[in-house]
């Protein structure tokens, strides 16, 4: 042995070829891609009441059917977060119609999230709850600010809409609005109302709203204690361009997904 030479339980320290880190899970039939999707989605809605996003009956997440991508799975109307398991998912149409289940469907669901969908073929899912940061904050009508590293996540990625705002959006053109305003973007402040984000896979929607809503904290925490300074426009573009992609979405979700299929085994049946 050499005086070079180091080990730790009898292992050897050296470096060492490690495997590649994950990507989303690749599926050889529709049927096991909508099973993921539908556990994902009833872990993501468990989260949202885990985080304490619930308001009453408000809030929905949904996931787009791979077989049938002018449908989409989402929560039952009246149903609570903290509780949702696969079997009480619904599968509803751009009519909004439930076409698979035998709950209701929060009317503003669907037209808000019909819209984006039907608007944004690229988005596979579209988070949103009445959280209390995000309300808070979307009360002031301004964008994100780069405040931190996590907000320069959504630098230059993110609108805040106006049209209406603070209104129960149910009129299907009030939703077109809406996606209107969201444009090609992953996350919109709704004026008055409260947060959505999008992703091409459930995980990154989720884990967007998750961030988006703790910016929002952080800047409302700030913005009361003084005059926050910002990140410079180079380096806030640069985060953005490394920490906004899908893959990093997707990516930081794997955790929260780990801690609640851990945790919560029952989200399964």
């Amino acid at each position: 042995m050499t005086t070079t030479e180091r080990f730790v339980d009898g292992v050897r320290l050296a470096p060492r070829d490690l495997p590649p880190l994950p990507t989303p899970a690749e599926f050889a039939t529709v049927e096991e891609e909508r099973a993921h999707r539908k556990q994902k989605l009833a872990g993501a809605l468990r989260l949202f009441g885990r985080f304490g996003f619930g308001e009453g009956v408000a809030g929905h997440i949904t996931v787009r059917d791979p077989e049938f991508p002018d449908h989409f799975w989402v929560n039952p109307f009246g149903r609570s977060f903290r509780h949702m398991r696969v079997r009480d998912l619904v599968l509803v149409d751009h009519d909004g119609d439930v076409v698979y289940g035998d709950q209701p469907v929060n009317r503003a669901a669907f037209v808000l999230h019909s819209a984006i969908h039907q608007a944004r073929p690229d988005v596979v899912a579209a988070a949103h709850s009445h959280s209390p940061y995000g309300k808070a904050f979307s009360s002031l009508g301004i964008p994100l600010a780069p405040l931190t590293q996590d907000a320069c996540t959504f630098y230059g990625d993110h609108a805040v809409v106006a049209d209406q705002g603070g209104a129960v959006v149910l009129d299907p053109e009030a939703g077109r609005q809406v996606a209107a305003g969201l444009g090609p973007h992953k996350a919109a402040i709704h004026q008055n109302h409260g947060l959505f984000t999008v992703g091409r896979t459930l995980d990154e929607a989720v884990f967007w709203f998750l961030s988006l809503e703790r910016s929002c904290q952080a800047q409302l925490t700030a913005m009361a204690a003084g005059e926050p300074i910002q990140v410079r426009h180079e380096w806030a573009a640069y985060t953005a361009e490394q920490n906004g992609t899908p893959w990093a979405g997707w990516f930081n979700f794997q955790p929260l997904w780990e801690e609640i299929r851990i945790s919560d085994p029952d989200l399964f049946d």
